[in-house]
């Protein structure tokens, strides 16, 4: 395996900053490359809350100016060495990033936020004596970093021998705001340099921009890649994705088990693993009494720990709901996000307080990870029917603590929970083909029907437990793409192509 010099870009990197799965991807994904023998470059922004967080000490790294329309702002670099091999550098910005002491996204001005961060991306590199190799860009907040290296490389020929994968972890979330509410007239085809106007900053599809100029694409699961083929899960880019289909590969993400092991998860009552299920029962009851629960062992615990969005598969949990409270189980759910399913749950939690529990706090928080914790080792079983699931990292953490998951058969949901067969005792949860209410509920209703057998369950627990999706197989998978991604722009280099859209 031959070293090289790695950058990642990302908006989030856990766990200094993270709203979901991306922050987790690249706070594990550079140590295990590092772990292979890179050296990595890990930039993000640094964010007005961090300034409360234990982040590592850094050291001034350089600034730069970028002006839009006569405004100058101004960026400064601080890099923390981690380690021999792994460095983070702290993009600041008063303006973009220092302000936001809460909420990341979803802001008026993103995208002239992360259109001055992608440039100052480029505007470090120009300043470094010895340029990464590759440049790993995350999601659509380092999406026109492709598109600017492929500019600036015309009057910068020391850029030109930098390659680029661009990995997308949601295709939904593709610029400011719902690509899908774009006026018609404002509508961005990715073509030419990226924009420098302020109006047209405003419409620009970071996403569409990253998968049109990047060397090579991934994304979270090989289903996943699959679909984003098709007009039904291609977010209008599906065109696009499929021109470049040679360059599309998708990578099951890994979870960190010295993170998310319940043999010393520090927040759990008790610790465990497959061989010590009798500590797992006692988990369950401390959640069972700390949600105001009915303490019974053979009362089945159905958890969740999500994002409250109709994608996670709210509104058909919703749909089954009177049918739900009849069935013999509990329910404790920890979740932020749409106010009508935070509404309904805290209704339910009301109306059937011997039965539903509801949690709320920010994700991120130390309290959101205590609980996420508790709920994941307390609980029989993890519901997660989401309507579309590029990845997923809930059900890979549920099948380490011994909560099986009932999931949709999508995405990386269907790349890694394998439906389970009391005839042969095979598979690793249960699994549902169509996203419809009935379909959800019957499932829901086989995962009963197997607890009510302990030692088919016990074996299912333990057949659960003992899978392994850790970081070590997709690190190994990311360096292979970076190989291919350096292959063919040296081909494309040489060649003299242009690459323009």
């Amino acid at each position: 395996m031959k070293n090289r010099r790695i950058m990642v870009v990302s908006a989030e990197m856990a766990p200094y900053s993270k709203s979901g799965g991306l922050g987790d991807v690249v706070g594990a994904l550079p140590t295990h490359l590092v772990q292979q023998g890179h050296t990595v470059t890990v930039m993000i922004p640094f964010w007005g809350f961090m300034r409360h967080r234990d982040t590592p000490q850094s050291e001034e790294a350089g600034e730069a100016e970028i002006v839009v329309e006569k405004t100058p702002y101004k960026v400064r670099f601080r890099r923390a060495q981690v380690s021999d091999n792994l460095s983070i550098v702290f993009v600041h910005s008063e303006e973009c990033f220092g302000r936001y002491q809460v909420h990341m996204y979803a802001h008026n001005n993103d995208a002239l936020r992360f259109f001055i961060f992608n440039k100052a991306i480029i505007c470090f590199l120009q300043q470094q004596k010895e340029l990464p190799e590759i440049i790993n860009c995350h999601d659509w907040h380092a999406g026109l970093i492709p598109n600017f290296l492929h500019a600036a490389a015309k009057k910068d020929p020391a850029l030109a021998n930098i390659a680029t994968v661009f990995t997308f972890h949601n295709l939904p979330f593709q610029m400011q705001g719902n690509w899908w509410a774009v006026p018609g007239d404002k509508v961005d085809d990715g073509h030419g340099n990226p924009p420098r106007e302020l109006d047209r900053i405003r419409w620009t599809n970071f996403m569409r921009r990253g998968i049109a100029y990047a060397d090579i694409i991934n994304t979270v699961s090989e289903r996943y890649a699959q679909e984003v083929l098709t007009p039904e899960f291609g977010q209008g880019l599906d065109h696009l994705l499929t021109r470049r289909k040679k360059d599309l590969f998708g990578i099951i993400n890994g979870i960190d088990y010295t993170v998310f092991n319940p043999l010393f998860d520090k927040f759990l009552w008790h610790d465990y693993d497959w061989n010590r299920l009798d500590q797992k029962l006692l988990n369950k009851r401390k959640l069972q009494e700390l949600a105001g629960l009915e303490q019974n062992d053979n009362t089945p615990l159905l958890g969740m720990v999500h994002r409250m969005s109709e994608q996670k598969g709210f509104d058909l949990i919703e749909k089954i709901i009177p049918d739900l409270m009849e069935l013999d189980a509990q329910i404790v759910v920890l979740g932020t996000g749409d106010r009508d399913y935070i509404r309904m749950f805290e209704e339910l939690a009301k109306r059937y307080p011997k039965k539903v529990a509801f949690f709320t706090s920010p994700i991120g928080s130390l309290e959101n990870r205590e609980v996420s914790s508790r709920i994941y080792a307390g609980s029989d079983m993890f519901l997660m029917p989401s309507r579309y699931e590029p990845c997923g990292v809930s059900q890979l953490i549920s099948l380490r603590y011994g909560s099986i998951p009932i999931v949709h058969k999508t995405g990386g949901l269907s790349d890694t929970v394998i439906d389970f067969d009391p005839r042969t005792g095979r598979g690793t949860g249960f699994v549902f083909t169509h996203y419809r209410p009935e379909n959800l509920l019957m499932a829901l209703t086989r995962a009963l029907e197997n607890f009510k057998y302990p030692q088919v369950w016990e074996h299912l627990t333990w057949e659960a437990m003992r899978e392994s999706y850790s970081w070590v197989m997709p690190a190994q998978k990311y360096w292979e793409l970076y190989e291919l991604a350096i292959k063919r722009h040296a081909e494309r280099v040489s060649n003299g192509a242009t690459k323009d859209h």
